[in-house]
């Protein structure tokens, strides 16, 4: 598939929402039911109601309010974070990727910063090719496997799709036993793809 340019008019705060099967294709590979977990961009809740249909117990924060309230209004990307981190078992969340995935990277040092147990982000699906982000994968024990979302992901009311692919980016435990990273293929019908 061609990645093209989108002609969409990017507002601050923007809201993207996640569709729901996306979410699923997570939970088919990290079940959460049980978790507590943490969504530091939960915007309408979207990925979180998924999390909780999958029985976790969800902590919602976002820096602004659309919506839905949130446990807690704050900016997760903040050095000096206001925010009493709750006691979770997991991160999940779709953050803000920023100009050149800025943001993105900032977020995903933050959460494994914050969470010594799972990191899942959705991400777009080139996001670890990035020479700058070896410390994420390469060189990160904690990293575990990806989850290549095969259809795009549709962002806005209307007849037409994405413009760009996504995965999930999911990071073990910390001190959990390491294997080698691996890669799953998912779909918007439910059915995983069979890996090579």
């Amino acid at each position: 598939m061609t990645v093209v340019a989108s002609n969409f008019a990017r507002q601050v705060n923007d809201l993207y929402q996640t569709e729901a099967w996306a979410t699923r294709a997570l939970l088919r590979h990290l079940p959460v039911g049980g978790m507590t977990v943490w969504e530091p961009a939960a915007g309408d809740h979207a990925i979180a109601d998924v999390l909780s249909e999958a029985g976790a117990n969800v902590v919602t924060s976002d820096i602004a309010v659309y919506n839905r309230r949130h446990d807690a209004t704050v900016d997760f990307l903040e050095k000096r974070f206001a925010y009493k981190n709750p006691s979770h078992d997991a991160i999940i969340t779709n953050p803000p990727y920023g100009r050149g995935n800025r943001d993105a990277v900032k977020f995903a040092r933050l959460a494994l910063d914050r969470c010594n147990g799972w990191v899942a982000l959705l991400l777009t699906a080139k996001f670890d090719f990035g020479k700058t982000r070896a410390d994420l994968f390469a060189r990160n024990p904690r990293f575990a496997f990806k989850i290549a979302l095969v259809d795009r992901i549709q962002w806005f009311p209307g007849d037409t799709t994405g413009t760009e692919d996504h995965a999930w980016f999911v990071w073990r435990p910390a001190g959990v036993t390491q294997f080698p990273p691996m890669i799953f293929y998912e779909g918007r019908d439910g059915n995983e793809v069979p890996s090579c």
